[in-house]
């Protein structure tokens, strides 16, 4: 949701629907061979259904493993979205560098391929934050979280050998949007924070305006869909609401 809002507060106009998959949330706790074939399907079935101009994939587990599968198989264009590793290699001074990201993104080679490819002269420290994305979605829904529980996945990431040196921390994780003004509020100020949503929001808008003018289609209620019944409907409605998404439903997969 981290992408939407970002999307919602640039491109106010723009229609957008979002698939959740929470039957499997958290994606970066799931093992590969059963996301891959899951995201590939499920994404290709929602562009079949819903005929978007553009899909985002708006979450950096299922872009490290199904991204060039998915434009390989599909019609439309497709935006991922990674950890900024090649970001924090820009920016930082110290070339120490911090990530925050679910324990098996953190483990993935995909990672560590961009930290070779991109930023092979700073020294890359990892977090795999397990809890940070459950802070991070009740953050979005709106629930009070308590600041000892975001420092503690702080403190982890600090206390690694050199861990003080650290000047830069990217989010690996899109739901990470939601806390980011407690981990400004808690690390040192001098910390720059690299969220990856606004860039993707850019290439989005790049990708569309590239696009050549289709026939208008009719307008649809902004939908919010999910792969299972969510356990507190009111507040997901509230949550809705604040990115001026109209109508919720079950994204019903084939067989």
């Amino acid at each position: 949701m981290g992408v939407v809002q970002t999307l919602r507060n640039s491109y106010p106009h723009l229609q957008l629907d979002y698939l959740a998959d929470t039957a499997f949330f958290p994606y970066g706790e799931q093992a590969d061979e059963v996301l891959a074939p899951r995201i590939i399907d499920l994404l290709s079935q929602a562009c079949e259904a819903l005929s978007p101009n553009a899909l985002v994939i708006a979450c950096n587990t299922a872009s490290t493993i199904a991204l060039p599968a998915l434009r390989e198989k599909l019609s439309v264009p497709v935006i991922g979205c990674v950890p900024p590793i090649r970001w924090a290699g820009r920016v930082s001074q110290s070339r120490t560098i911090g990530l925050l990201a679910t324990s098996a993104t953190a483990r993935r080679p995909y990672v560590l391929n961009l930290h070779r490819e991109f930023a092979s002269d700073c020294h890359l420290i990892i977090h795999g934050a397990r809890k940070l994305a459950d802070l991070a979605e009740r953050a979005f829904l709106g629930d009070p979280i308590d600041d000892v529980e975001i420092q503690a996945e702080l403190d982890s990431l600090f206390h690694h050998p050199h861990g003080q040196e650290i000047d830069t921390i990217g989010l690996g994780c899109t739901h990470y949007t939601f806390l980011l003004p407690a981990l400004q509020k808690l690390a040192k100020p001098s910390i720059t924070w690299l969220d990856p949503a606004p860039a993707v929001a850019r290439q989005l808008q790049t990708v569309l305006e590239g696009l050549p003018v289709s026939t208008q289609q009719p307008i649809r209620p902004a939908t919010v869909f999910t792969t299972s019944q969510p356990t507190d409907i009111n507040k997901l409605k509230l949550a809705m609401q604040k990115l001026k998404f109209e109508h919720w439903e079950i994204f019903k997969t084939a067989p």
